[in-house]
């Protein structure tokens, strides 16, 4: 099949979900489909631009009204699905329905091409209720606008949830997948009975729905209980200075290092990858998933962070309903509130934790990203 992923912005080479998407195109691709990956993106000039597959498709020029225009402009993108025969676009939703999408879909159908679109997280909406952003609260607004009459030009929605439609459009449920080549074998440093120290590690762009300030807070009630063994928290991943003091949603990290005093037992290393990465996660015995997803309205997710713990082959924690770990023997789960997070739970679940970390690797075989994408091409 003839396949377009859309896609509305760029690409970093350190975004998680940069790599995400460039892991979906090659799992299609190992399905043996035609894949060609359609971006907005920058030149070398400053002119905003639409590529596929690293070619020029239309150059919208520089400044304010060029970006208008390519949120507008999407009659180049139908001309290379009609002119390249695409039999199939998946999109990834960007928060952005308007009109000029609409009439985009509304095209591709009566051309007879198929098209779905990816939503990452249902529902969103509280996501953004801490955003002072006026452009992002104008997106949102219009979002809510049109996104019912954009997805009912579509075939379906992709989704991670177990809902069965959204917005008024019939869903295909999938799971978040994993790309083996890209994640080695956790060789933990000590995985052994009574350790002299515990390492957790939280890998994550740090939001409020992960919930991590629930584990410093359970870190902090430890030493404060008179906690003996030396437990430490290492958060792999940006911390806006936003999450470091009081806010709504949350305590700031700050906040309770310093009423707990454990200055020296919460490491932020910011933004790590490959080998460096990798030695901070074989120093770690246990690793922290999202503790706080209730806080966006979200009770059921797919979250791509807990496939590559367990592809990783590391037992974690999380809050949330995911049905491909709720039961496994190597998962610890918290509750869905604002309670601080039992730390000597953990100490006792890894004194006695007996599974190796291939072990753990080999029960996510089928959360493969060829395995999850060719679900959705077969659903339709």
């Amino acid at each position: 099949m003839k396949i377009l992923f859309l896609v509305y912005h760029g690409f970093s080479e350190h975004s998680g979900i940069s790599k995400k998407i460039h892991y979906q195109v090659k799992g299609l691709r190992e399905n043996g489909h035609d894949v060609h990956l359609c971006y907005y993106d920058f030149d070398e000039r400053g002119h905003s631009c639409r590529f596929v597959d690293g070619k020029l498709l239309k150059d919208y020029g520089k400044g304010k009204w060029a970006g208008l225009r390519q949120r507008m402009d999407y009659d180049c993108i139908y001309d290379y699905c009609v002119h390249n025969k695409i039999e199939f676009v998946y999109a990834r939703c960007f928060m952005n329905a308007n009109p000029w999408l609409i009439r985009f879909f509304k095209k591709l159908r009566k051309a007879g091409v198929k098209s779905v679109t990816e939503i990452p997280t249902y529902p969103y909406d509280q996501e953004f209720t801490c955003v002072s952003d006026w452009n992002m609260k104008l997106d949102l607004w219009m979002d809510k606008r049109y996104r019912c009459e954009l997805y009912h030009q579509q075939n379906a929605l992709v989704t991670f949830s177990d809902a069965e439609q959204i917005f008024g459009q019939r869903t295909i449920r999938i799971s978040n997948g994993v790309d083996f080549d890209s994640i080695p074998l956790h060789h933990p440093s000590s995985l052994i009975p009574h350790p002299s120290s515990l390492h957790l590690i939280g890998v994550a762009e740090v939001h409020f729905w992960h919930g991590f300030d629930r584990l410093v807070a359970g870190l902090g009630e430890y030493y404060k209980q008179g906690g003996q063994l030396e437990v430490y928290f290492h958060i792999v991943g940006g911390v806006h200075p936003f999450y470091m003091t009081d806010m709504p949603q949350a305590p700031g990290f700050q906040t309770l290092i310093d009423k707990y005093g454990i200055h020296d037992k919460v490491i932020f290393h910011g933004t790590l990858f490959g080998d460096e990465l990798t030695q901070v996660f074989n120093q770690c015995q246990f690793a922290i998933g999202s503790l706080a997803r209730h806080r966006s309205g979200i009770t059921v997710v797919k979250t791509l962070k807990n496939r590559e713990y367990a592809t990783r082959g590391l037992p974690f924690i999380y809050s949330e309903q995911d049905s491909d770990f709720d039961q496994q023997p190597y998962v610890i789960k918290a509750p869905a509130d604002e309670s601080p997070i039992d730390i000597q739970r953990i100490i006792d679940f890894v004194d006695h934790f007996q599974m190796k970390p291939e072990e753990i690797r080999k029960t996510v075989e089928h959360l493969a990203w060829k395995i999850q994408m060719q679900w959705v091409v077969d659903q339709l």
